[in-house]
Parts: structure tokens; sequence; C-alpha cells
């Protein structure tokens, strides 16, 4: 299991050759607060790397998901959908976002690994 995050705090977490999985991290949803709507991408819909695929709203803000690479949607997490503080209590976890079908492997291969993150992490 590989995860990776982009510098606007998505993460895409590669479990399997079907599919990657996508959430927001701690400080996102720490940055937000309270995660209060969700708006998750059509399955079966294809995104370039950057393209908004989602919107989360908090009660301090409303925050675009971008697509950490190009792919197309293959599942979306409807217990998300029905029960938006998942992405606070769990966003690493039952909290995730959407599961895409990688179609370009070198763009997930040039996001940030672990460590990158915490160095970014440390810049804020």
């Amino acid at each position: 299991m590989t995860t990776m995050y982009t510098p606007e705090h998505e993460w895409i977490n590669i479990e399997d050759h079907e599919a990657a999985v996508v959430g927001i991290t701690h400080h996102a949803q720490d940055a937000l607060g309270d995660v209060v709507f969700v708006e998750l991408p059509e399955v079966g819909r294809t995104y370039k790397k950057g393209e908004v695929a989602g919107v989360v709203e908090s009660v301090k803000a409303a925050a675009d998901i971008y697509m950490p690479v190009e792919g197309e949607i293959v599942e979306v997490n409807q217990a998300l959908k029905d029960d938006p503080s998942l992405a606070n209590s769990d966003p690493l976890g039952n909290g995730w976002f959407f599961k895409v079908h990688v179609t370009k492997m070198e763009e997930f291969d040039a996001l940030m690994d672990p460590p990158a993150y915490d160095a970014l992490l440390k810049t804020l």
C-alpha cells in the first residue's frame, strides 16, 4: 500500500492495480472544521490531474477537491455523502471520497511521499 499527497492536501492510496482511493488529509479537515456537506464526482467520469472532482463544505468554508491524477471514477463513498462528518472523524479511513482508476502512473509517482508532505506541513 502506497500513500502519496498533493500540495492541496488530498491523499491518494493505491491498494491494488484496479483503483486508488482518494481523500483529504488530517491537515485539510482540521483547517476546514466540521464538515457538513460533500459533493462527490460521478462514477464513470474521467478527470485530468488538477481538475475539480468534488467539493467539501464545512461550518467555516467550502473547498474544492482536486483530482490528484488522471483517471476514471470507479466508486464514490456513499457513507461519506450520508454522513459528511466521517471526513473529520476518520479522514484517512472511512472518510475517503472516491476511488479512481489511474491512467497515468507517472502522475502518481510524481506526488509527494509522506516525508515530503510532512516537510510541506512544517512550512505552513
